[in-house]
C-alpha cells in the first residue's frame, strides 16, 4: 500500500509539472511574444501527449509548431471588436427536413415479438446491482 501511495504522490507530482510547462507556455504566448520552440520543448510536448518523435524529426516538428505559435500571436493581435462571429464562412442557411412524421407506430407488433414485455415497457436483464 506504501509503494502505491508513493507511485500516486510521484505520478500527481509529475502531472503538475506538465500542466505548469503547458500553462508558461500558454502565458508567453498570451503575452504575445513570440514563441520559438526548441527541441527541448518539442520532445517535453511529445511526451506529454504520449508522441513517440524519431530524433531526426523533432527539429522538424520545432520549425513548424514555433510557426503555427507565431501565427496564433499575429491572429491575436488582430482587432475583431467589430466583426461579427460566424458559424460558418459561406453565410449559408443549413437545410432542414420537414418535422412531419414519415413512418407509422409499430410498438404493438415489436413488443409482441419481444421476450418479456409489461405495461408498455420491454424487460430486460439486470445488469447493474
Amino acid at each position: 500500500a506504501e509503494n502505491n501511495r508513493f507511485l500516486c504522490v510521484a505520478n500527481l507530482k509529475a502531472a503538475f509539472r506538465n500542466i505548469k510547462y503547458l500553462l508558461l507556455v500558454c502565458l508567453k504566448l498570451n503575452e504575445g511574444e513570440s514563441m520559438s520552440l526548441t527541441a527541448d520543448d518539442v520532445n517535453k510536448i511529445a511526451h506529454l501527449a504520449r508522441l513517440g518523435i524519431d530524433k531526426q524529426d523533432v527539429a522538424a516538428y520545432a520549425n513548424d509548431l514555433s510557426g503555427m505559435l507565431d501565427l496564433m500571436t499575429r491572429m491575436a493581435e488582430v482587432n475583431t471588436d467589430h466583426v461579427e462571429p460566424m458559424a460558418h464562412p459561406m453565410d449559408q442557411a443549413q437545410r432542414l427536413r420537414a418535422d412531419v412524421v414519415t413512418e407509422l407506430n409499430h410498438r404493438e407488433a415489436f413488443q409482441a415479438i419481444a421476450p418479456q414485455v409489461e405495461a408498455g415497457l420491454y424487460l430486460v436483464p439486470k445488469v447493474i446491482e
